[in-house]
């Protein structure tokens, strides 16, 4: 990634196609501001029972540096970040925004969040260096603080492993020829699917095996989803489809929660927040699944990607940076504040302390069989790949879907549907007047 002012040569484009006039230096006109009286912060997010976890720094921290927090429900994902957007260009956007770490690029090209740095004091220590450099983007700048994160796992039906005689698989190699070994002993079964409708599963995949999506040179932007790790990574999940190793239908449906509640599934690659979807989807399933670590391209290596996972942004609005830097570092540091977090709002934190703390010194209900659950969950997490994220992630996820879905449904090429993943990204970035290095 560029230093700050490259990044802000490179972010320029998307700020004149928005009809931006002009683009505003990086942070708040009021980084002096000398606070006098009461401050009154308002912050957007979508985590559930965050009013409570806010009630907290009201009545202590907030109380005595008098800062007030008032939190707005708002809608996940693209919707949000196009809130976020429309009501920056009218500059009343809040002084705090929940931000999804793939949304960050979106938003700092637009001028949208302050550079925090200076405010967040010694907070990088909580975090690991690939969580961290997600909300840095690789420059001297924080655009914020990290919150939670989803570190990839693998999870499978321990009893149904043992009754079939088959091993975790370590590699993904061992992986594919598990997939295999369950077809040939129960041609009725599938150890997964592949599954569309979800791009950050996928994404996710494809920064464990080290590819960088987006990347800068100079004062242009560099599109690198067909990248060779990509491409490793498209082919061996269209190859296990092509010979009906595995099913090739979405998550999230009644049939796969079916099929994972009655044992037609017996894995699925997941992140740490899956116990709380499979509480849900294979209600009957409770207590018979474990977690290990994610299969590796390598038996050398050790390394994780991430599914998920969102972050605390000031916003170049707020007329008080110091104080929302403030409480975005509290919320995502401080003990109290993260075991609410964690009881509240079902999220696996991003600081790393806090993983092995409060909520998650005991398993999930539903793997009360595995005792090391988050002591396994915490130590994967810290092998987290760093991330490459750019200015137009939902151009890239709608075309995976599309493009991805076909291929999977017609078990045709991954290769040329990575391909237009590729091409709908770089013609998007185009549209939009960014240069773009071939």
């Amino acid at each position: 990634m560029p230093n700050t002012k490259q990044w802000r040569l490179v972010a320029t484009a998307v700020a004149v196609t928005l009809g931006a006039t002009t683009l505003a230096a990086c942070g708040s006109d009021d980084d002096s501001e000398a606070q006098s009286g009461p401050v009154s912060l308002t912050y957007w997010t979508w985590t559930p029972g965050m009013d409570k976890v806010v009630d907290l720094w009201n009545k202590g921290p907030g109380k005595e540096q008098q800062i007030t927090v008032t939190v707005k429900k708002q809608a996940s994902g693209d919707t949000l970040v196009t809130k976020i957007l429309t009501a920056h260009k009218a500059k009343k956007a809040p002084d705090l925004v929940q931000a999804e770490y793939q949304a960050l690029p979106t938003l700092v090209s637009n001028d949208a969040l302050a550079d925090i740095s200076g405010e967040v004091g010694d907070a990088k220590k909580d975090f690991a260096d690939g969580v961290w450099q997600q909300t840095t983007l690789g420059t001297d700048a924080v655009y914020a603080v990290p919150q939670d994160i989803g570190p990839m796992m693998f999870y499978y039906r321990e009893d149904l492993f043992k009754q079939y005689g088959l091993k975790v698989p370590t590699t993904w190699e061992e992986f594919a020829q598990t997939a295999r070994d369950l077809k040939k002993k129960a041609p009725d079964k599938d150890l997964t699917t592949f599954s569309a409708n979800d791009s950050g599963l996928f994404a996710g995949l494809a920064q464990q095996a080290g590819a960088k999506w987006w990347t800068t040179s100079g004062e242009k932007w560099k599109v690198g989803i067909d990248d060779a790790a990509t491409q490793k990574v498209a082919k061996f999940w269209g190859d296990l489809v092509k010979e009906d190793a595995i099913d090739n239908q979405p998550m999230y449906t009644p049939a796969w929660n079916k099929a994972l509640n009655t044992g037609k599934q017996i894995a699925w690659v997941s992140a740490v927040w899956a116990p709380g979807t499979l509480t849900t989807a294979a209600p009957d399933t409770k207590g018979k699944w474990a977690m290990a670590p994610l299969p590796q391209w390598s038996a050398s290596e050790d390394v994780t990607g991430s599914w998920g996972g969102s972050s605390t942004a000031v916003t170049t609005d707020s007329g008080h940076k110091a104080a929302a830097a403030k409480f975005a570092a509290w919320l995502n540091t401080d003990g109290d504040a993260l075991a609410a977090l964690a009881k509240e709002g079902g999220i696996y934190p991003a600081a790393s302390g806090a993983q092995l703390s409060g909520a998650f010194l005991k398993s999930p209900d539903f793997f009360s069989n595995q005792s090391d659950f988050y002591t396994k969950a915490a130590e994967i997490a810290k092998t987290t790949a760093p991330s490459a994220w750019g200015p137009n992630v939902n151009v890239a996820y709608t075309s995976f879907k599309d493009a991805f879905a076909a291929a999977a449904k017609n078990k045709s090429d991954f290769g040329a549907a990575l391909k237009t993943m590729q091409d709908d990204t770089v013609a998007d970035l185009k549209k939009q007047g960014f240069g773009v290095a071939e």
